[in-house]
This record gives C-alpha cells, sequence and structure tokens, in this order.
C-alpha cells in the first residue's frame, strides 16, 4: 500500500509538472486579453466548418446512400453524448490550467476530422463522432469573456460571442457553394483546413491567457479529477444550476431538432427553392446578429438576465408553433423573425449563470451547461426523426426534386411523398411537441431568482449572491479546491 501511495504521489507530480511547462512555453499573446480575442476564435472555427456545409451533405450521402438520416443521427448523438460528459470535466481544469491551453485543445480536435473528409471518409466521420470529447469551445470562450468582463456588460458580451458565430454561418455557406462551383470540393476542404490552421496560429501566437494565476488552483491529478460523473453529480446537489441545466434542456432539444431537418422541411413542405432558402439563412441570421448585440444588451439593461431568458422562451414557442402548422411562406418569414428573436436565450443563461458562479469556477459551471447543450445536439435530431417516423414523414433529400438554384420553382411540381405533408393538418408535428418543451421550460423559468440589481446598488455588485450559493459542494467532493 505504501509503494502504491509512493507512486501515485510521484505520478500526480510528474503530470503536475508537465502541465506547468506546457503552460510556461505558450506564447504571452498580444496585448491585454479582451473579448475580442474569443470572438476571433469562435470565428474562424465555426466560418472553416460552415465553408463545409455542402460537401458534408456530399459525403455523407455518399457514404451512406441506404441510411443517411439515421447514420447522421447516430454520428451526432454519440458526438453529443461524448460532450456532455467531457464538458464539466474540461470545464472545470480551464479552471486550474488557464484558458489558452484549453482553446488550443479544443479548435484542433473540433477542427481535426476536416482534411479526412476526402482522404477517409470513414475516419472522418468517427473523427467527428470522437471530437465530442472535445468540443466545448463555446464554454471555454464563455469562461474567457466572463475573465474579462464585469456582470453588467458580460451579457452583452455573450451576445456579441453568439453573434459572432451566427455571422460566420450567414457568409460561410454561400462562399463555400460558390468557390465549390469555381474550383472543386477539394479546394474548399482545404480552405476550410486552411481557416482552421489559422485559428490555432491566432490562439496559440496573439491571444494571451485571461485567468489571473491568484485564482488557479494547482490540484494534484487522481481519479477524483478525471471521473466524468464526479462532476455530473454536482448538477443534481446544487439547486439553481439543476434548475438551469432542466431549462437547457427543455429549450435547446427542439432547437438542436429543428436545426437537424429545417431547411429540408422548408423544401418538402413549403416547397422553398435553394436561392429562397439561402435568402431564408441571411435573413434569419442578420437578424440574429442584431438581436444578440442591441436587443439583448436592452433586455438585459434594463429587465434582467431572468427577463431576458423568458421573453427569449416565449418567442421559441410562438416560432415553433408557427413552424409546426404554416401553410404558407409568410408564416415562416414571420417565424424566421421570432427565431432570432429567440437566439437571446443561451446568452442570457450563461450570463445569468456566470453571475452566480465564483471567479474561480466560471469553466466548471459554463462546461456543465455546454455539456447539456452537447447532450441536447445527440438527442434533439433523433426525437425529430423518430416524430417524424411516427406520423409517417418521410423528410429525405431523395426524395425531392432536382433544382438549379434560381431556375426552378418547386410550387409549380407535384407532391414529392405520396401523403402530400402539406395537405396535413399539422404539417410539423415535431415542431408542434418543441413548443410544449418550450413552455415547461418557460414555466421552470419563473422559479429562478431575480437577477436585475437593485437601483440604488452599483452594477458590478454581485446582488444575486445572497439568493443562492452556487456550487459550495465542489469543494467537498473535491472537483476544485478554494
Amino acid at each position: 500500500m505504501v509503494i502504491l501511495v509512493g507512486k501515485r504521489r510521484r505520478l500526480n507530480s510528474v503530470s503536475l509538472h508537465l502541465v506547468r511547462s506546457a503552460r510556461s512555453t505558450l506564447p504571452g499573446g498580444f496585448g491585454k486579453p479582451s473579448v475580442y480575442h474569443g470572438l476571433v476564435v469562435i470565428f474562424l472555427e465555426f466560418f472553416a466548418w460552415g465553408l463545409l456545409t455542402n460537401p458534408i451533405i456530399t459525403t455523407l450521402n455518399r457514404t451512406f446512400p441506404s441510411h443517411t438520416f439515421l447514420v447522421n443521427g447516430i454520428i451526432h448523438g454519440v458526438k453529443g453524448l461524448l460532450t456532455f460528459l467531457s464538458s464539466p470535466l474540461l470545464g472545470a481544469y480551464s479552471d486550474v490550467w488557464g484558458r489558452k491551453p484549453f482553446l488550443l485543445v479544443t479548435v484542433f480536435f473540433t477542427c481535426s476530422p476536416i482534411p479526412l473528409m476526402k482522404i477517409s471518409p470513414m475516419w472522418y466521420f468517427a473523427l467527428i463522432s470522437i471530437s465530442g470529447l472535445f468540443s466545448v469551445t463555446f464554454s471555454v470562450v464563455y469562461s474567457y469573456v466572463a475573465d474579462v468582463t464585469d456582470e453588467s456588460s458580460r451579457g452583452a458580451a455573450y451576445g456579441l460571442v453568439t453573434a459572432t458565430f451566427a455571422a460566420s454561418l450567414i457568409t460561410s455557406p454561400a462562399i463555400g457553394a460558390h468557390l465549390a462551383r469555381l474550383y472543386s470540393e477539394n479546394f474548399v476542404i482545404a480552405l476550410g483546413t486552411a481557416v482552421a490552421i489559422v485559428d490555432l496560429l491566432f490562439i496559440f501566437f496573439a491571444v494571451p491567457e485571461s485567468l489571473p494565476e491568484r485564482l488557479r488552483n494547482d490540484t494534484k491529478i487522481s481519479w477524483d479529477k478525471i471521473d466524468p460523473f464526479s462532476a455530473l453529480r454536482n448538477i443534481s446537489h446544487d439547486r439553481f444550476i439543476c434548475l438551469i441545466c432542466f431549462i437547457v434542456m427543455l429549450s435547446y432539444l427542439p432547437e438542436a431538432g429543428q436545426y437537424s431537418c429545417f431547411f429540408v422541411y422548408l423544401r418538402l413542405v413549403l416547397q422553398f427553392t435553394e436561392d429562397e432558402i439561402a435568402y431564408f439563412i441571411a435573413y434569419v441570421g442578420i437578424l440574429s446578429c442584431i438581436a444578440q448585440t442591441a436587443i439583448l444588451a436592452c433586455l438585459q439593461r434594463y429587465f434582467g438576465s431572468k427577463e431576458t431568458i423568458m421573453v427569449g422562451l416565449f418567442f421559441q414557442i410562438v416560432q415553433l408553433a408557427a413552424y409546426g402548422i404554416a401553410t404558407s411562406n409568410w408564416v415562416m418569414w414571420l417565424a424566421g423573425g421570432l427565431a432570432a428573436l429567440s437566439s437571446v436565450i443561451y446568452p442570457s443563461i450563461s450570463a445569468f449563470v456566470s453571475i452566480y458562479a465564483k471567479e474561480n469556477q466560471q469553466g466548471l459551471v459554463q462546461g456543465m451547461v455546454n455539456g447539456v447543450r452537447g447532450l441536447c445536439n445527440g438527442l434533439g435530431p433523433a426525437l425529430f426523426g423518430f416524430i417524424f417516423y411516427l406520423f409517417h414523414v418521410n423528410l429525405n433529400e431523395g426524395n425531392l426534386p432536382n433544382t438549379l438554384s434560381g431556375s426552378t420553382n418547386l410550387r409549380n411540381t407535384t407532391s414529392v411523398v405520396d401523403d402530400p405533408i402539406s395537405s396535413r393538418n399539422v404539417p410539423g408535428p415535431p415542431f408542434l411537441f418543441g413548443a410544449l418543451l418550450a413552455t415547461v421550460a418557460l414555466m421552470f423559468s419563473l422559479l429562478l431568482p431575480n437577477s436585475k440589481p437593485d437601483s440604488c446598488e452599483v452594477n458590478t455588485t454581485r446582488t444575486v449572491e445572497r439568493e443562492a450559493l452556487l456550487l459550495d459542494l465542489i469543494t467537498d467532493t473535491g472537483v476544485m479546491l478554494p
């Protein structure tokens, strides 16, 4: 027993020494840490993936022609489960070792499958599933932003992060499709790989560390620290975190399911042309950027994070209900505007959680919330696909007529399925079920403590810390030390 203890202590010492050495070899970056460093990291990562929107669909169809949507659901399900298990752990260790090393790790492993898309499609999809272990860039960036902002400006800063994410997805798919027509898909894949490399170089050389040394804790490496379930158990032990994660799950399940099939749904149900879908993406994306910057800042300033979450959930309910019953185009465009307004939910939740979290626990808490989102990214597409299956709706792109962008109007074609979906009383049953889940989330959000500072207090004061204690039990479980 003494020998085993001695070996374990030596292993802990070696591991800690390696971490310190790796931390000390990273360049200091340019300037002081700021929100804009995180914005560049997010933009470049998702711009690289956005360029590959069409090549991903093509590769998926070519590799699994008979079970495209089934395999796609399995891939994202495995990725989401791994993200759910690893996010709290990686977030907790970013509170110990700093944000910059984890920005490098998450971006590297998230983008590593890109060059394999044409070289080996099977390895490409396998790596996408495994990359769920490190698909936590958002939570690390949110922790980075929390380190460099005060509570009064944190909500607006989180809105900038999600608006930057939306901006990258507005521009990159169209650019990728245009370059693929001019050159080839291989060129687009190479360009996406190059953008990912630029992102890694930017993090390595230009991003300064945001977590001060005084807030870091050199904890020893033990099984208690690497066991993902030890971090996840804290969710059920803390009433506030449990409630927040429940709201995130109920609101993000329909959102993730919607993203997985929505554009096929537009073509199949309302017979949008490819150009109309592109305009719809740009329309929703631009409105989302406005909502996540100007509107979010106003709501946070005059009402608070709790009320902003409730406003976003209300718009999500109306939007999902409209998607579920709409049989005309103008209703869909109106619902798209409501979807943009509902995009304030997640940055508001992240800002609300950051107020409760201690300064040296931002990574752990954001990791928990991001882990629930990762799980929803796997369960949401499967849930929507199963409901479509129950109602005998075949959302298979192979059933759609071939069209040239802007040259063929699908409204003049015959039905794409034997039982036309547009003739149903409820064309989109999964969206109505999603509206029900969002309604339950809105009801639970009423239980959240008030987050708006009193007018007589300074904005940076932690006014809500008097109402609830966040994660004090972490010290007892050994996940973090004070």
